[in-house]
C-alpha cells in the first residue's frame, strides 16, 4: 500500500512539475493532484528534494519501460527508414500526450541536476533495448564506435524533440533519416 502510494506521489509530482514548472512543484499541489488530503505528500516525502529525487526515479522507471518496451517489440531494423521511423515515432510519442507532460518534466528535471547532482546520477541515460537496437544497426553496418555514434544519434533526436516541445511541430522521419545518414557516415 505504501508503494503504490508513493507511486501515486511520484505520477502526481509528475503532473504538476510538467504544468506549473519548478515553482508550482510544492507538497500541497502534489497532495491536489494526487486527490488526497493535505500533509499527504509530505508524509511520505519530508523535503522539496526528496520529493524530486522520487519523482526524478519515477521518471526514469516509465522511460526505461517505453524503450524497453519500443526495443523489444521489433528487431533491429532492416534499414535506415525503417530506424528512422521508429525514431520519429518514438519523438511523438515524448510530444503529445503523457509522454510530452513527461518530457517537460524531464527537461526540468535536467535543469534542476546541475544544482543537484545526485539527480542527474539518477537521469544518466541506460542501457534498454530501443537503444541496443539502434546500436547493433549501426554496428552491423560497419560504424566505427557504434555505441559514441548512438549516444550522439539520440542526443541529436533529443535535441529535435526539445526545439519541437518549445516551438512547436513534429520530428519528422525525413529529418531523423538525416541524422540516422549522419551517423552511418
Amino acid at each position: 500500500m505504501a508503494t503504490d502510494r508513493r507511486i501515486l506521489l511520484a505520477d502526481a509530482a509528475i503532473g504538476v512539475l510538467a504544468d506549473m514548472g519548478t515553482r508550482g512543484l510544492t507538497h500541497r499541489a502534489v497532495d491536489r493532484a494526487a486527490g488526497l488530503p493535505s500533509g499527504t505528500t509530505s508524509a511520505y516525502y519530508r523535503t522539496r528534494q526528496a520529493l524530486l529525487t522520487a519523482l526524478v526515479r519515477r521518471l526514469v522507471d516509465l522511460d526505461q519501460a517505453e524503450l524497453e518496451s519500443a526495443g523489444a517489440a521489433a528487431p533491429v531494423p532492416r534499414d535506415a527508414g525503417e530506424l528512422a521511423a521508429r525514431i520519429a515515432a518514438l519523438a511523438e510519442r515524448r510530444l503529445t500526450g503523457d509522454g510530452r507532460r513527461r518530457t517537460l518534466a524531464r527537461y526540468a528535471c535536467a535543469i534542476e541536476s546541475v544544482r543537484h547532482p545526485e539527480l542527474r546520477d539518477i537521469l544518466v541515460p541506460r542501457e534498454n533495448a530501443a537503444r541496443a537496437a539502434v546500436r547493433d544497426f549501426l554496428a552491423a553496418r560497419g560504424v566505427a564506435h557504434p555505441e559514441e555514434r548512438t549516444v550522439t544519434l539520440l542526443t541529436c533526436v533529443d535535441g529535435l524533440v526539445f526545439d519541437r516541445l518549445v516551438n512547436g511541430g513534429e520530428v519528422g522521419e525525413r529529418e531523423v533519416l538525416g541524422l540516422v545518414a549522419a551517423a552511418l557516415r
